[in-house]
């Protein structure tokens, strides 16, 4: 990891619950103000109080900035993990999160597992925990269809339409991508599954996290399905009318005479069935 990319990922990077770091957006001006400034002689050093006061930043920004980049004892107490981290400035970020999602993409990726799986062709699947019978079917088929088609599984590892998914493509010899919502480190390697967390390897579960990284789900493959979603409510309802809102991937439902596979229709996404869905690869 290059002196930039480490600056990125402790400047940006939550790494513990309690601190809040800059946004990719601060970040790119505090860099671009940075090397506006830098001189030859001063290479890759550590930026200083008085590096930030020359560029203009108040007693409170350099406060902050000081306090984010004094950290290095936390990140590699989770180096030693396992883990890994992928960064927003590095050649192995996901392209399509990087053109799909722009400044809200993350700045960086931890990883728990073979990060190549990043790099493959992915589809994605997402839906609700409690699944009626159908909703299980369709999440069955789409990870089967992953695995049989090549095709890494990118979903949340939630409970429901999620895990049946990952599931079911990993009992067809497949590679899922789990975008997770609760602490990295809590989870251990596991052949073929790809953990990655948008998030510091120590930080927990939030409502308001689990919501987020959908986009990053919705953003990461080619295709997006919908197992299950209730009208109006919860984490798949929310996730699938950004993405049509956005258009970060075409959103397929399933057709099962659902409110909610009818309204998010009606907002633009594509209705298939379980029999065309078996074929949609071929």
């Amino acid at each position: 990891m290059t002196a930039a990319e480490q600056g990125l990922l402790l400047l940006c990077c939550r790494l513990e619950d309690d601190v809040q770091p800059l946004t990719l957006a601060q970040f790119r001006t505090l860099r671009q103000r940075v090397l506006a400034h830098r001189r030859p002689e001063d290479g890759d050093r550590e930026l200083c109080r008085a590096d930030l006061e020359a560029i203009g930043c108040s007693g409170g920004e350099a406060d902050r900035i000081l306090m984010l980049l004094d950290r290095r004892d936390v990140l590699e107490a989770q180096r030693r993990t396992g883990i890994t981290a992928c960064t927003w400035l590095g050649e192995t970020y996901p392209r399509r999160l990087r053109e799909r999602l722009g400044d809200d993409a993350p700045p960086v990726l931890f990883l728990l597992g073979d990060p190549g799986i990043l790099q493959r062709d992915a589809i994605a699947l997402v839906g609700s925990r409690d699944l009626t019978p159908l909703g299980r079917r369709y999440a069955e088929a789409v990870g089967r269809m992953a695995a049989e088609s090549g095709y890494v599984l990118v979903s949340g590892n939630a409970r429901g339409a999620d895990r049946t998914a990952q599931d079911a493509c990993l009992a067809a010899g497949g590679t899922v991508l789990s975008v997770v919502a609760d602490r990295l480190l809590d989870y251990r390697p596991r052949a073929q599954v790809l953990y990655v967390s948008e998030e510091g390897p120590g930080v927990g579960f939030s409502a308001g996290r689990a919501l987020r990284r959908n986009r990053l789900i919705h953003a990461a493959g080619r295709w997006t399905f919908v197992a299950q979603v209730r009208d109006g409510q919860g984490g798949t309802w929310d996730g699938s009318v950004r993405n049509l809102r956005h258009g970060w991937s075409p959103l397929f439902v399933p057709q099962d005479g659902s409110a909610g596979a009818e309204t998010l229709c009606r907002l633009g996404a594509t209705p298939i069935s379980l029999e065309q869905l078996q074929t949609l690869t071929q």
